[in-house]
């Protein structure tokens, strides 16, 4: 059953007219229309037509005729979709293109993957000296802290060594050299796409100058960019670990962490990473899905650019990918926010049958709000679902209407 969203004459008239005309109009039709929360239930009706008529119910909200919306659900338990309406419509999914990062990710790396920064050394330790250079090979590490900074300097103390006669080097060679991503705006919070981070900052050369100076080691030399040649000898690697990565880039919806997700996913294979070959990995899964990678564009990992274009049907597809495949979904569902209860989520739906029930990503940039996820309706089969809105300009008032969407998919 799919819900069918009625303008009257004059509404449609109003359109074509003016944006005050049509605000009336809609204040007018706002008056005739039930609100959501005072619908009736459709006690009367099995699972799921009660399910489909709650969701028509909503979907004929006055919010909808201002608005985009694209929604799929799927049972998992019965192999079928359940609710549709522009399930095809390509739309931007905001921070929920880090599921499709994610699935992609768990599937081509694995679940036992590392996240890892090296320092490696060449030449000679002579009376306390090094007469050689060190290289700090990045490999996009989005949790490589002070610590771990602090353990690179261990290492070169641990030599004996208080002097370094040579040169520091920062080797980026992991990636290209673009720091933003393709179609980010200029004034959001963006991360610096850096293959070596300290703190999530793109500062590491002058940090680990500073704390060798702290530990009494002097530099005569230069800090320069610079690829490991073969012959380095490896003296300190810290890594961490796929599942720490996911928990925060899912639950935090951490940006930094999404991107350098994408940036493994682009380097396997042994290959410089860049946009298009993290591309390449998502549409060679888009396309083992049975689904055209052409009606779609991947720009980046986290969702931050305007240029991605997907669709509900496109997000249902990789989450039941996932579900089919137990490696993936053992790792992809624990790192999802709970509703009510932890990450972005951790504010919405904190009561009803919901709370504690849905496990899905949210997405949220200037005029797109997303849900993306799972969960277990009320005769205990397994649902995933993807609502995507735009063209609303403030998330707060739309995300009431996905929350409410995911009740009534929850509730009895």
């Amino acid at each position: 059953m799919l819900p069918v969203l009625l303008l009257s004459a004059s509404v449609a008239f109003a359109q074509d007219e003016n944006k005050d005309t049509l605000a009336v109009a809609l204040d007018s039709l706002a008056e005739d229309t039930v609100a959501v929360d005072s619908i009736a239930e459709p006690v009367d009706l099995p699972w799921p037509q009660n399910v489909q008529a709650r969701l028509d119910a909503i979907l004929k909200s006055w919010q909808f005729l201002t608005t985009q919306i694209g929604l799929q659900v799927y049972d998992l338990t019965a192999d079928s979709v359940i609710y549709q309406y522009n399930e095809r419509q390509q739309m931007r999914p905001a921070s929920t293109m880090k599921m499709i990062n994610a699935v992609t990710s768990l599937d081509k790396l694995g679940g036992s993957y590392q996240f890892k920064t090296r320092l490696y050394l060449t030449g000679k330790v002579d009376s306390c000296v090094l007469r050689g250079n060190l290289y700090c090979k990045g490999g996009m590490d989005p949790a490589f802290n002070a610590d771990d900074l602090n353990a690179f300097v261990e290492s070169v103390k641990k030599m004996g060594v208080d002097t370094i006669r040579g040169n520091i080097y920062a080797d980026l060679s992991m990636k290209d050299s673009d720091k933003w991503g393709e179609g980010w705006c200029w004034d959001d919070d963006n991360p610096s796409l850096s293959p070596l981070l300290v703190g999530k900052k793109d500062r590491f050369l002058s940090r680990f100058l500073q704390e060798l100076r702290n530990a009494r080691i002097v530099l005569i030399g230069d800090t320069l960019r610079g690829a490991t040649p073969s012959g380095a000898r490896e003296i300190c690697a810290r890594f961490h670990t796929m599942d720490q990565i996911l928990s925060r880039m899912m639950k935090n919806s951490d940006n930094l962490y999404a991107e350098s997700m994408f940036y493994q996913l682009a380097a396997s294979g042994n290959r410089k990473a860049t946009a298009k070959t993290g591309r390449e990995q998502v549409n060679r899964l888009i396309q083992k899905m049975g689904m055209n990678p052409g009606n779609y564009y991947i720009a980046d990992g986290s969702g931050l650019s305007l240029y991605n274009y997907v669709s509900p049907e496109l997000e249902v597809a990789f989450l039941r990918y996932a579900y089919r495949n137990g490696n993936i979904y053992s790792q992809l569902l624990p790192s999802m926010p709970i509703a009510g209860v932890d990450g972005t989520l951790e504010n919405r739906m904190r009561t009803g049958f919901a709370r504690g029930n849905v496990k899905a990503k949210t997405g949220t940039v200037t005029g797109v709000s997303a849900l993306a996820g799972y969960l277990t309706a009320a005769n205990g089969h397994r649902l995933c679902f993807s609502i995507i809105n735009q063209g609303q300009r403030k998330a707060t008032t739309i995300r009431p209407y996905q929350d409410r969407i995911c009740e009534a998919l929850c509730k009895p």
